[in-house]
């Protein structure tokens, strides 16, 4: 039992400074709920991963082999999601978790319990889907923040709630901004319908 209890708290402790980096720190400033899934996936993956290498009292040749295997995603692809991604190193964890055969299958049965219901929370619908990201085209250009805030929001139908400007082309009259907005709850949605959007947005 105190192998168990031992086990806990150190996923406590490593729950706990992730909770602090991923979504206090960062999603709070920058608002991507994707990343948010990617960097808590690559946590608690890379911690399973290692406390199963210890557990399991490998040699170095074949931890830095499996290790090799996790190494092999492309972390930055145009045709993978962050969420993919995560999906995916998750999925190659729990393979190695169940792959040991280690003698303790209570431990590898908690472990992938860990692994599943974290995807389970962090991936929930209801914590990612009122926050979104666009790369937007505006046809006109803005000198005055406050106004391309408001324009934005007027767009979307929603709450700004960080925006970059990546381009401007003066000669076409165009804008291109990355933008984190909030859209509106389903009771705020029943008082009146949304803005009607006019812009080429891109995903």
């Amino acid at each position: 039992m105190t192998i168990y209890l031992d086990y806990l708290a150190d996923l406590g402790m490593d729950l706990a400074a992730i909770f602090l980096l991923a979504y206090v720190l960062y999603y709070r400033r920058h608002r991507r709920s994707d990343l948010l899934l990617a960097y808590v996936a690559l946590n608690v993956g890379v911690f399973v991963a290692i406390s199963l290498l210890a557990a399991a009292r490998v040699d170095i040749a074949l931890g830095f082999g499996l290790f090799a295997i996790l190494s092999i995603i492309r972390l930055r692809s145009n045709t993978v999601t962050q969420e993919e991604v995560a999906y995916y190193f998750i999925t190659l964890v729990i393979g190695l978790v169940n792959g040991l055969r280690m003698d303790d299958r209570w431990m590898v049965g908690l472990l992938n319990a860990v692994l599943v219901a974290m995807m389970l929370v962090i991936d929930s619908p209801r914590l990612r889907a009122r926050s979104q990201r666009r790369i937007v085209t505006l046809d006109v250009v803005h000198d005055d923040d406050v106004a391309l805030v408001a324009d934005l929001e007027r767009r979307l139908g929603g709450r700004v709630v960080r925006h970059q400007v990546d381009e401007v082309d003066y000669v076409r009259d165009t804008m291109i901004i990355d933008v984190r907005y909030r859209t509106p709850s389903a009771r705020t949605r029943l008082a009146g319908p949304e803005p009607t959007m006019t812009t080429a947005v891109a995903p």
